[in-house]
Order: structure tokens, then C-alpha cells, then sequence
């Protein structure tokens, strides 16, 4: 996640157009778009530290479950062929198993989070 998140502040801009194409939430608010790599950095920063994991968490379960809606509809749903923004904004990776695994990671990583956190 973190790897991942530095390929795409390398060009964030090139990501938010990327993104665009097929993150439900960047459509409706553009701004999103910029805000996801940093998000994203800073969720996967603080989870390898295990601190703020009351912020840290919500975070992760918020941007995964956005971005694997938004992969499912695109892919599963419209049948779209694009090209992922999830390495960067010049990418030539297809949009599907490495976009949905990495979402489902971060929501599993949240949900894993906040029940040792809270339960345990």
C-alpha cells in the first residue's frame, strides 16, 4: 500500500485524471482525486506504525470501499477496459486484479485494525 502510494504522488495530477475515469467519488467531487495518494500514504504510514489507529482505520475502510465499488461497477458491471491508476498516473496496468486486491487489502487491513483495537 504504501509502495503504491508512492508511485502515485509521484504524478498526482496524471493519477486524478486516471482516476477519474472510473472512482465514483472523484466523479461527483474532483478534489478526492488529489486527496487519495496522500490518504492513502498517510493510512498506509501510520497502519506499519500502529499509531492513530482509531483515524487510521475508518481511513482505510473509507478509501478501500470506495475504490472497490468503483473497480467492481467499471469492470464487473460497464465490462470498460482502462488502464489502473493504481501505480501512478502513466500507467499501462489493466484496471481490475491489482486495483480490486489492493482495496480489498485496505479493507481488510481497516476491519483487522479496528477489531484489535476496539474487541480484543
Amino acid at each position: 500500500m504504501a509502495i503504491l502510494a508512492i508511485q502515485k504522488l509521484q504524478d498526482v495530477e496524471g493519477f486524478s485524471l486516471m482516476f477519474l475515469n472510473y472512482d465514483l467519488l472523484a466523479q461527483r467531487w474532483v478534489p478526492y482525486g488529489k486527496l487519495y495518494p496522500p490518504g492513502e500514504a498517510f493510512a498506509a504510514i501510520l497502519m506499519t506504525a500502529g499509531a492513530l489507529i482509531w483515524i487510521v482505520a475508518p481511513v482505510a475502510l473509507f478509501i478501500g470501499t470506495v475504490e472497490a465499488i468503483s473497480v467492481f461497477k467499471t469492470v464487473c458491471i460497464e465490462r470498460r477496459e482502462l488502464k489502473c491508476a493504481c501505480v501512478g498516473g502513466d500507467s499501462a496496468v489493466p484496471l481490475g486484479f491489482i486495483s480490486i486486491t489492493e482495496n480489498l487489502m485496505m479493507i481488510f487491513m481497516g476491519i483487522w485494525m479496528l477489531v484489535q483495537a476496539f474487541w480484543l
